[in-house]
């Protein structure tokens, strides 16, 4: 069962995911806020996997909110969820450990499949923010030398496919390969990588050239 908070200032679409949550198979909505104000204390008491995050909301927005949840509860993913699509918002919101940026115009079902890829370790994004993501990286990110990390032929597809903002069932579909096995390569990749994340291998594969 994947546990979600949901941070979101707007009372129709809070109580919209809530219903989504609630009526769907391996979901728990086990808590909803207007706001991320005292926030560690209603993280404190409303155990949870994901905080599926407003940006803008009253007194604390869904970055500092970001920020504050890595610091003292890392194993707590968050998926953004959005009604701008703005560089600044998508640059920061990532750089604040933010596992994945989705707009509020995405379909009921791909907001599951989101939660569910952030659940498994992935990144899941918009694939117009992807592509942004992509530019302000590279336009960030200073050039290194390029460092060779072992990937196979296959790794390298399926991290490119990553860096494009390709969910985990478009990959294993373009590659003609189950859910699993994608799931399996994933693994490897952030084994050789050395990273925890796939915000953190999108971040590396564009910092080292690898893509």
């Amino acid at each position: 069962m994947i546990r979600v908070v949901i941070f979101e200032d707007n009372k129709h679409l809070r109580n919209t995911l809530e219903v989504l949550l609630g009526a769907a198979e391996g979901f728990s909505c086990v808590g909803s806020f207007s706001d991320c104000n005292d926030l560690l204390n209603k993280l404190d008491g409303t155990p949870c996997d994901i905080a599926l995050m407003d940006i803008e909301m009253p007194g604390m927005n869904g970055i500092e909110a970001t920020r504050l949840i890595r610091q003292h509860f890392p194993s707590v993913h968050i998926l953004i969820q959005t009604a701008f699509f703005d560089d600044n918002y998508i640059f920061n919101a990532i750089c604040a450990g933010a596992s994945g940026y989705i707009l509020k115009t995405t379909s009921p079902e791909a907001y599951l499949e989101a939660l569910s890829e952030v659940e498994s370790g992935g990144s899941p994004m918009t694939p117009g923010v992807a592509r942004r993501m992509l530019e302000l990286f590279r336009d960030h990110l200073h050039p290194t030398v390029a460092v060779d990390y072992q990937l196979t032929q296959r790794e390298k597809e399926i991290l490119q496919m990553l860096v494009s903002g390709k969910s985990y069932k478009m990959i294993a579909a373009a590659s003609g390969i189950a859910m699993d096995t994608v799931k399996s390569h994933i693994r490897n990749i952030y084994a050789k990588l050395h990273v925890n994340s796939g915000t953190e291998a999108v971040s590396k594969a564009i910092r080292d050239r690898l893509v």
